[in-house]
């Protein structure tokens, strides 16, 4: 057999997989897993009937457009329903600032591709998103975390860690942040850091890549969403490029989201996504047009945060009842996560090899750490299991830590 290796580029030596989608394949394949890995939609939730009629609608032939090609910026009228949606938001732009993408996470992609020099400093969290933290490691940058506490990230060593980057001769052009329920840790970047966040970035030129997957689904009374106002939203100095998705509100299967940047930097990423898809999938794309202009979003959001709500609640009344002595968390207010700090004695890999055991996968905390460290935690979706799931999942994941265990 042919030794493939040799012909592999240096980027395709060096590529980077999604821990979360592995676990995703872990799940898929085993037979009666309670999955607390990847965090899907509760597939329940998704406006079947709704879907159904935009969809028979759109194929019933009278436009022939619907199946055709179309242009790689995505279909104009979503566009224009995106820049509507983002005015609710508090956010200004225009229909040239906006791009659709093939769920946010191509908007990650793009911003490392068209952004990112080999070698350049990328700053993130301390977790991150797995999907970034692989996005950026295959554009070639160097990852450099910082500290969170529960308002969010660290100011303080934010400025520490860009200082120390700088001074050892490294360029450093952009922060990757979640600050609406992070991914992993479920926490909200609160109100005054936002404004000192974008002061930060003016005083040390650097700009802002700001992931929304999670705003719109709160849990608690966030003051008519003010507690999840977009950076973007007071980003006068135009440092903020946004990304966010219909992937965990409408349904993930339609792979659409979007990016709002300035004018000159959507061209760019517009033709970085031509070498790589052309276009979003125009049918999809009308599809959400629709339900975005029906009302169906703006009617499911609320039924959406009940229903997350429900199964946050069932997952943390699961962890008090057999796992309080041995698990530390704290209440997210919204997203699809609990991240959840092991006792002393054990190991996050250590203890995923005996939850699979127990048919019970989590992701492993270290996994989203870029400084190899992070083995006393774990993320616990919530979002896709019932609730019987859940306890029953909770109920196998205290058999595997019936006993301590730490690496060998």
């Amino acid at each position: 057999m042919a030794d493939y290796e040799r012909f592999l580029s240096p980027t395709g030596r060096h590529l980077h997989e999604s821990a979360i989608r592995r676990m995703g394949t872990v799940s898929a394949r085993a037979p009666d897993m309670v999955s607390f890995a990847a965090g899907y939609p509760d597939p329940l939730s998704f406006p079947w009937d709704e879907l159904r009629e935009l969809a028979a609608g759109l194929l019933s032939g009278r436009d022939p457009s619907v199946l055709q090609y179309g242009p790689t910026r995505g279909y104009e009228p979503l566009i224009e329903s995106i820049v509507g949606a983002l005015a609710a938001r508090h956010i200004t732009a225009t229909a040239e600032q906006v791009t659709i993408t093939s769920g946010s996470q191509q908007g990650i992609d793009l911003v490392g591709r068209v952004l990112v020099t080999p070698g350049d400093v990328v700053l993130v969290e301390l977790p991150a998103y797995t999907g970034a933290i692989s996005a950026f490691r295959n554009a070639q940058a160097r990852l450099a975390g910082v500290r969170q506490d529960g308002d969010g990230i660290d100011l303080e060593d934010l400025d520490a860690v860009c200082l120390r980057e700088r001074q050892a001769g490294r360029r450093v052009r952009l922060l990757y942040l979640v600050p609406n329920f992070q991914n992993p840790t479920g926490v909200l970047l609160s109100g005054t850091r936002r404004g000192q966040l974008l002061a930060w970035a003016e005083r040390r030129d650097v700009l802002i890549v700001e992931d929304d997957p999670y705003g719109a689904l709160y849990f608690e009374d966030m003051a008519s969403e003010a507690g999840t106002r977009p950076l973007r939203a007071d980003d006068a100095a135009g440092r903020v490029l946004y990304l966010s998705t219909f992937s965990k509100t409408l349904a993930p299967g339609f792979r659409v989201g979007w990016m709002v940047a300035p004018a000159s930097l959507i061209e760019r990423f517009e033709t970085a996504k031509q070498s790589v898809d052309l276009m979003t999938g125009s049918f999809d794309q009308r599809i959400v047009h629709e339900a975005v202009t029906r009302g169906v979003l703006e009617r499911l959001a609320p039924h959406l945060r009940q229903v997350y709500r429900a199964r946050r609640d069932a997952m943390e009344e699961a962890l008090h009842g057999q796992l309080a002595d041995r698990i530390r968390w704290t209440r997210p207010k919204g997203g699809f996560f609990l991240w959840a700090e092991l006792a002393d004695g054990y190991s996050d890999e250590s203890l995923l090899a005996r939850a699979l055991e127990q048919r019970v996968v989590f992701v492993v905390g270290s996994a989203f750490y870029v400084d190899g460290t992070g083995h006393q935690w774990i993320r616990l979706s919530f979002s896709a299991p019932t609730p019987e799931r859940i306890r029953e999942g909770v109920r196998r994941l205290g058999a595997a830590m019936a006993i301590p265990c730490v690496p060998v």
